[in-house]
């Protein structure tokens, strides 16, 4: 819970003018690529984990949340990039939503058991997964 409040803090720093210390997204475009991965736990969205998945996916999940951070550029699932330039409010007002609603509700609203590319996760996991993603982006724009 605490984590939560600790996210929206940090989101709070952004300004439609912050720059990113590596890679090529915006702001705007790294606040809606990060509610991309929520909408997957909450079951809005489909992606697939294709072949890779299936074969590597359980070996990366624990490489994931068992390592302290997501490591830079690494690649993205074709439907979380983000090549328009969306709105800064929108996306911002929209991913706090999200995490206040993930504090609020707790493991309620992962509707989605079974992760595209790493299959099955608990509650837990998709907390941790989340929170690295978030963190490792806020990172990304000095935050």
């Amino acid at each position: 819970m605490q984590t939560n409040v600790e996210l929206v803090r940090r989101l709070e720093q952004l300004t439609p003018e912050t720059k990113p210390l590596w890679g090529r997204m915006s702001v705007s475009q790294m606040l809606k690529h990060c509610q991309k991965p929520i909408e997957v736990a909450e079951g809005k969205m489909n992606v697939s984990g294709g072949i890779m998945g299936f074969l590597f996916g359980k070996m990366a999940k624990k490489s994931f949340l068992k390592n302290p951070e997501f490591k830079k550029n690494l690649p993205t699932v074709p439907g979380f990039q983000i090549l328009d330039e969306p709105d800064y409010t929108t996306e911002w007002d929209t991913l706090v939503g999200l995490v206040t609603k993930f504090r609020e509700k707790g493991p309620a609203v992962i509707a989605n058991k079974k992760h595209p590319f790493f299959g099955v996760m608990t509650d837990e996991e998709w907390g941790i997964l989340n929170y690295k993603h978030l963190d490792h982006h806020l990172k990304q724009f000095g935050v």
